[in-house]
């Protein structure tokens, strides 16, 4: 038993100190949490969804919507070749200091000091070497959007995760669109076709659709499920048309704009309903189902429709190349 009362308090007083040195304006969020501290570290301050996610987690209103989650640290990069990503990185970075976020000067230090990972450089060229040194670590991650540049690191990324072992998924925040998750479940009856879009801006490190298109594809992914089997696209300088057969007769058609309004939604057409797909609910359902992952392991999006959704837009770019030939899906069974 401790007989030293003024001892004990010193003791109480400098480490609680110490945590708000450590924590910042993050030290209320760490002693609010409903549970043990759970630590998250984020690869890249080079894209807004690191500073909404930072926000979101280490908020004392929300501590027990994430279950105790919270960002303690963070390694800025990120991009150094993209200038819209570099470019946001000395504000996102000062962002992320002010909500109690230690800056890492490595990737190895941040992994030192979380629980989990939040891989969000905006230049998925990265993302193969990044991830790699997060699944020798054996810590469970998310991985943003682009899940990477090119077809082929996609596949290495899930076969690496499967060689260490080491719980990941990756997936656009539409995915979890609420009538696209009840279309998907059925709730309309079988679907029978969908029509899917999103802005498509093209960045030119990245296969076409992989930088931005990326959301759409996953939407209408999310709707008809896997099977495609060959792609078409009609491409101009502002539209991309693709359209997928899937191996059940089904049809389903991506449109990706560069001009106009910038907008996300599709229509999913169910045996029983005409579904609108019109009310985007921003990164909350995503970050939920983050933690859900986070908490059991079991991504809620499995690898092999996360390849397929990959594999559909390489065989897009292909047919764009060969003047909308209708090109198949590759082969991406890990």
């Amino acid at each position: 038993m401790n007989r030293n009362p003024s001892r004990r308090n010193f003791i109480k007083t400098t480490g609680l100190a110490g945590m708000y040195a450590a924590f910042g304006s993050g030290f209320t969020t760490v002693f609010n949490t409903p549970a043990a501290m759970r630590r998250v570290g984020i690869i890249g301050l080079d894209t807004s969804h690191a500073t909404e996610f930072i926000k979101a987690l280490n908020s004392t209103k929300q501590t027990a919507t994430y279950n105790g989650y919270y960002v303690s640290i963070a390694y800025p990069y990120g991009s150094r070749t993209i200038e819209s990503s570099y470019s946001r990185i000395g504000q996102y970075t000062k962002e992320a200091k002010e909500n109690g976020v230690t800056i890492a000067g490595s990737i190895d230090e941040l992994l030192r000091n979380c629980d989990v990972v939040l891989l969000e450089t905006n230049d998925g060229a990265l993302h193969l070497e990044q991830a790699t040194k997060v699944f020798k670590s054996g810590k469970k991650v998310f991985i943003d959007k682009p899940a990477a540049a090119r077809l082929a690191d996609v596949i290495s990324i899930y076969k690496l995760a499967r060689q260490y072992n080491t719980p990941m998924f990756s997936a656009s925040s539409l995915r979890f669109i609420e009538k696209a998750q009840q279309a998907r479940n059925h709730s309309f009856g079988k679907v029978l076709g969908a029509s899917t879009f999103s802005p498509a801006k093209i960045e030119a490190s990245h296969t076409d659709l992989f930088w931005y298109g990326i959301h759409g594809v996953e939407l209408l992914y999310t709707v008809m499920g896997t099977g495609c089997v060959s792609v078409s696209q009609t491409a101009t300088a502002d539209t991309d048309v693709v359209v997928g057969t899937w191996a059940d007769g089904r049809v389903g058609v991506f449109r990706g704009t560069r001009n106009g309004k910038h907008d996300y939604g599709g229509i999913v057409h169910a045996e029983n309903a005409t579904v609108y797909l019109d009310r985007y609910d921003g990164y909350v359902p995503l970050l939920k189902e983050i933690i859900k992952f986070f908490e059991t392991g079991t991504p809620p999006v499995s690898a092999e429709e996360t390849l397929e959704i990959y594999a559909f837009m390489d065989a897009a770019a292909k047919s764009k190349a060969s003047q909308g030939r209708n090109i198949p899906l590759a082969k991406t069974t890990l």
